[in-house]
């Protein structure tokens, strides 16, 4: 099998959470990817809490597949270093505020000058243009901005912080992996590279899609807890059991819910499944009342040959030991030189003829800059020298 992206390097400027799940991703697909990090610093995650030997749990998480080289941007002599880069690359792809790769003399258009079939990712809260451009922000906000986390919660609470980094993850790394493969497939046809800018909120805002369209044809307001497919109706919704835990169920199709309503016996509910709110209301104080009279495995006993969309509600460590996504390869282990034994996600997608291949654990800072400036032509004693300045 071959990795489809063997010939492609990678020069990955980002930092924290969507640009390295990007690179990752560009990585396990055989993209040589060059993690370039501040010298004496590094990329903010190394140092979050929980530490392992020498990096944090999440750093580990996601940079598997890259190489690290140290290297001051904010010097001449770093950014002439950085342009030399340039010809041999495919990808640039940077997370840092609009305007500064601009200001450091190496925007796209420099890029361009250098190499015009590059291709040159920005990924950024609010996006390069836009009254937002300049705003700090982090995932809460751009969920909030987009009017997503407004709609998670309860009907009668506050709205609800996710559990996991909705923004980050959906809204940069995914569209700008998607984008990123656009751009050089276009570039298979016209020798052209690509300038992208990826907004984390823009992209976080298409997850609205249905909710929005049901609002511009009848301008009603979506609530938390009212709608289909966040609380409102008995069908989707989350039932706490005899023991404590919890059960998900998302019987959406009127063949689910019919299957469901004759084993709790409860057949004159069938056809109330699209009933008002306040029957709705009804259904779900009765449905956890129900639910509390049986233990979470005694339920899903019930429930799973019925194959009605119901689910046991994992905790992360359930999660791991899945049965099923440990036969799906979801969990991938890998020897590090420092951290020993690493476990971290696998690579979601399955190819018939493609290989994800996880080769190497996640660099320590700066491991590859010396390897990596010989082939741009430095010498040892120049290496030397730079690193005695702190340029790299």
């Amino acid at each position: 099998m071959t990795e489809t992206l063997d010939k492609i390097r990678v020069l990955d400027l980002t930092r924290l959470l969507p640009g390295p799940y990007v690179t990752q991703m560009l990585g396990d697909l055989g993209a040589e990817v060059i993690k370039i990090e501040e010298p004496g610093a590094g990329d903010y995650i190394r140092g979050y809490p929980p530490r392992g030997q020498a990096d944090s749990a999440l750093y580990l998480s996601i940079n598997r597949n890259k190489k690290s080289f140290s290297l001051d941007l904010r010097s001449d002599e770093g950014q002439e270093i950085f342009l030399k880069m340039i010809p041999g690359a495919d990808v640039v792809i940077e997370q840092f505020r609009p305007g500064v790769m601009e200001r450091l003399g190496l925007g796209y258009e420099k890029l361009k000058e250098v190499n015009p079939g590059i291709v040159m990712c920005s990924i950024s809260g609010y996006g390069q243009t836009g009254v937002y451009r300049n705003k700090a922000g982090h995932d809460i906000n751009y969920l909030s901005v987009a009017g997503i986390l407004d709609l998670i919660g309860n009907k009668e609470g506050a709205p609800v912080i996710p559990g996991i980094q909705i923004a980050d993850i959906g809204g940069g790394s995914l569209w700008a992996a998607f984008s990123i493969m656009t751009a050089l497939f276009t570039r298979t046809q016209t020798g052209q590279g690509q300038y992208i800018d990826v907004s984390m909120m823009d992209a976080v805002f298409t997850y609205t899609s249905m909710l929005a369209g049901s609002y511009f044809m009848n301008k009603k307001i979506p609530h938390r807890g009212e709608e289909l497919l966040n609380g409102g109706y008995a069908w989707y919704n989350i039932y706490r059991t005899g023991d404590g835990r919890y059960i998900s169920i998302g019987m959406l199709e009127t063949k689910f819910w019919e299957k469901f309503c004759q084993v709790i016996e409860r057949e004159n509910w069938i056809k109330k499944q699209f009933a008002p709110l306040k029957e709705q209301d009804a259904m779900i104080a009765e449905l956890a009342d129900i639910f509390t009279r049986r233990s979470c495995a005694e339920w899903m006993e019930i429930l799973e040959p019925l194959d009605i969309c119901a689910s046991r509600i994992n905790s992360l460590d359930e999660a791991v030991n899945d049965k099923h996504l440990r036969e799906r390869g979801m969990i991938v282990e890998m020897e590090h030189p420092v951290e020993g034994r690493l476990y971290s996600l696998g690579f979601p997608v399955k190819f018939s003829g493609l290989n994800c291949d996880f080769r190497m654990p996640p660099p320590s800072l700066g491991q590859h800059t010396s390897e990596l400036l010989q082939e741009f032509g430095y010498t040892p004693d120049k290496i030397g020298e730079l690193k005695t300045r702190q340029i790299i």
